[in-house]
């Protein structure tokens, strides 16, 4: 199947909002989750999940959802999690990616790492504009995610949740972490340059003399990059 034609496919409302909520997890969904988070019948959003499956944008397995094993478990369910291939459609075609894995190479190979964290600080910088450094993690989450990081909230008694508070009442310190890098597949190639990149882009946006810091904190299928406290403000 075409990009353009799985792209397609989030056409129907319904469909696009089961998408959205499996994506937004970052983990194993349900029909019955799936279907009571966005309004609509099992069955209809057994369908719709499976269309998505079908098309390449979910991947689908089955598990416990009870969490037991052996005779009274029950039936493995249809679980869904998001597909890790990525689509985009260009009119016309435009291959920006081979320009930009290109242009990492040759700024590895020139040693240029530098100078390459340094535009990417000032980039952040007139992004952010006039306006103040981030002045909690609340407001860090919003200028994330208008720029695709798909950021969440972790740490704290019960792990992810909201609120603004920098350290959870379990006493474990709350960082906000990203689900989504928006350089993904050139930071697989060239992952010391671009991440480095991607962490000075990032100091420049929220700023480095607010209550808030940036730092690397690499984990698998997530950004390299966590905003946490600042220690001169921590509590």
């Amino acid at each position: 199947m075409k990009d353009i034609d799985v792209i397609a496919v989030l056409q129907d409302p319904v469909r696009r909002r089961l998408y959205e909520y499996v994506a937004a997890q970052g983990r194993e969904v349900g029909r019955n989750e799936a279907a009571e988070a966005v309004g609509v019948a099992r069955t209809l959003a057994a369908h719709h999940l499976d269309r998505l499956a079908e098309a390449g944008l979910l991947e689908s397995g089955s598990r416990r959802l009870t969490g037991r094993s052996g005779p009274g478990a029950g039936r493995p369910a249809k679980v869904y999690t998001r597909a890790r291939v990525e689509r985009s459609v260009s009119l016309p075609a435009r291959d920006y990616r081979t320009a930009a894995e290109l242009l990492a190479e040759a700024a590895e190979e020139a040693g240029l790492d530098a100078g390459l964290c340094a535009a990417a600080r000032r980039r952040g910088e007139s992004l952010r504009g006039a306006a103040a450094p981030c002045g909690g993690l609340e407001e860090v989450m919003e200028v994330l995610a208008a720029r695709g990081y798909e950021p969440h909230l972790e740490g704290g008694e019960g792990g992810e949740g909201g609120g603004g508070a920098q350290e959870g009442e379990g006493g474990r310190e709350r960082v906000v972490r990203m689900r989504n890098c928006p350089f993904h597949a050139v930071a697989e190639r060239f992952p010391p340059l671009v991440c480095g990149m991607n962490l000075a882009l990032l100091e420049g946006l929220i700023g480095v003399d607010g209550p808030v810091r940036a730092r690397m904190d690499a984990r698998p299928g997530e950004c390299c990059v966590v905003v946490e406290a600042s220690k001169d403000n921590e509590h």
